[in-house]
């Protein structure tokens, strides 16, 4: 049996997850995202987010709090 997929609410992300919807946003595919689900994005939409984020965290490591 499929998963129903939970709309999602924008206002009320994890921390770990905002800055996947932060990208997104940013490659102007949010819209795609809120409607479809993360499953309506391509494999190469979906890497490019991933490297992003990778890129991201790597960096926030490198700043000294």
């Amino acid at each position: 049996m499929a998963k129903k997929d939970k709309p999602i609410d924008l206002n009320n992300i994890k921390p770990e997850e905002k800055i996947k919807y932060e990208i997104a946003e940013e490659l102007g595919l949010i819209n795609k995202v809120v409607a479809g689900g993360w499953k309506s994005l391509s494999a190469k939409e979906t890497g490019r987010i991933g490297g992003l984020v990778a890129k991201k965290k790597k960096e926030q490591k490198k700043v000294p709090s």
